[in-house]
């Protein structure tokens, strides 16, 4: 059997195989209330159809003010668990581990759907105030945040722990926090963004004290046999800015919280950052964290092909491949990369007719 498609036990969870779906927002809770839809159902659960291990569902906000946009998920009150719980039955159902990536968007909340410009929403077209460590915006044309006081990152912190105990209610077997890409837990860790001159700026200690005391509370308020991950940005991409360096030595203290996998992406705290992404140009820094930090690792990026992720996991770079686009243009791609690798794969009964079919001759032109 390949390594890709062995399973895996984290804590104290097996997962099928290493084929995890990256949390990707859908930004389709159509009721503006943070609520899953009957498109998350289905969305969520195609992807356990098609053979993944580990389906993540997207950034879910642990408070109103922390979505990117209002129609984000949210986990802050038991009307999104029982709304929640239809689509984690779809997961476990079709074979798969179902998780959840918690999130605050900090100063990159309160925008329009993507596909629809991603302006920035005034509170008179229903935005809200948003909130960071300091008060940087994080493009000219964004509104200055407000920074948060010590009230602020307590409420923060204790909303986290909600959500948290929210997921495990909703079924989740599997919880991730969002710490990467110029979000709230992001801005604190990076020198460009956070200017605070209290305990929770300046010093790699000072800015890692947030997200650190989130993960605490997280790891007491879930059960001790639960997985714990946490996407990071790797490194910002910018002079003086956050690195990984700084981000092995996170890594490290994430451990010694009870957090079980890093899941390694990079950039998305500054406009202005610069990068070429060519396929799998996260994977160096998830093999450099795995190897210093000594900790499970999930690389992430522009990983395409069943071979690919293989040598990825063989060369001891990583411990998981997490798909994001691919899984979105091909739900299936862990059946089809399976029967690359293996020779065969476990299609689902009602599609095994496809299967037998696979090799037949093309239509006449």
């Amino acid at each position: 059997m390949s390594k890709l498609f062995s399973p895996i036990t984290i804590r104290g969870e097996e997962i099928p195989n290493r084929v995890f779906v990256a949390p990707m927002c859908q930004y389709s809770s159509e009721t503006e209330d943070g609520r899953c839809t009957g498109w998350h159902t289905v969305h969520y659960g195609t992807r356990a159809v098609g053979g993944a291990g580990l389906v993540m569902l997207e950034a879910s906000s642990v408070s109103p003010n922390g979505r990117i946009t209002p129609w984000d998920l949210g986990l802050w009150d038991e009307g999104h668990v029982a709304a929640m719980v239809p689509v984690v039955d779809a997961i476990v159902s079709n074979g798969a581990t179902p998780a959840i990536q918690l999130a605050h968007a900090g100063r990159k909340a309160s925008h329009t759907k993507p596909w629809e410009g991603g302006k920035m929403l005034a509170a008179s077209d229903g935005g809200w105030e948003t909130i960071a460590p300091s008060p940087i915006s994080f493009q000219e044309d964004w509104d200055v945040p407000r920074e948060m006081s010590m009230d602020d990152i307590g409420q923060v912190i204790d909303d986290f722990a909600s959500s948290a105990k929210l997921a495990v209610n909703a079924g989740m077997k599997v919880i991730e926090l969002h710490m990467a890409h110029g979000y709230l837990a992001c801005e604190f860790l990076s020198p460009l963004s956070n200017h605070r001159e209290d305990d929770y700026g300046g010093s790699l200690e000072n800015r890692a004290r947030f997200p650190l005391e989130v993960t605490k509370a997280v790891r007491n308020a879930i059960p001790d046999s639960m997985p714990l991950f946490v996407r990071v940005s790797a490194t910002e991409y910018m002079d003086n800015g956050w690195d990984v360096d700084e981000c092995v030595e996170f890594s490290r203290w994430l451990k010694d919280e009870g957090v079980d996998l890093i899941d390694c992406s990079s950039g998305g705290n500054s406009a202005t950052q610069t990068l070429t992404p060519f396929p799998g140009y996260q994977v160096p820094f998830s093999a450099r964290i795995r190897s210093e930090a000594e900790v499970t690792t999930g690389a992430v990026g522009l990983i395409t092909e069943a071979a690919q992720a293989e040598k990825i996991l063989e060369g001891g770079e990583a411990d998981v491949i997490l798909l994001a686009r691919e899984l979105l243009r091909n739900p299936y791609w862990p059946i089809h990369a399976q029967t690359e690798l293996d020779g065969e794969a476990a299609w689902p009964s009602p599609y095994k007719r496809v299967a037998e079919l696979r090799n037949y001759p093309a239509p006449p032109r």
